[in-house]
């Protein structure tokens, strides 16, 4: 059964808070894409929950401030094999 797009913006939302992941492994969980995710969180859910969207604009703006560390310790391990 098909959720409405209401319950899923909220239902990404806590997943996202309880487990303090990124939209792309809140994406995979729910089988949706990373572009459906950030729709959700960031046009449905101020409409739908407030509170919640609020929560969830700081990990989102943590996450886009890091993205960028994240990529490169990526580079890194496929490069020289590390696991740094």
């Amino acid at each position: 059964m098909r959720l409405s797009l209401e319950e899923r913006a909220c239902d990404l939302a806590v997943y996202i808070i309880e487990n303090q992941t990124t939209v792309r492994a809140a994406a995979k969980k729910f089988g949706v894409s990373k572009s459906t995710v950030h729709k959700d969180l960031t046009e449905r859910l101020p409409h739908v929950n407030p509170g919640l969207y609020s929560q969830v604009r700081v990990l989102l703006d943590i996450n886009k401030a890091e993205r960028h560390i994240r990529g490169g310790l990526a580079t890194r391990r496929k490069y020289k094999g590390s696991s740094a």
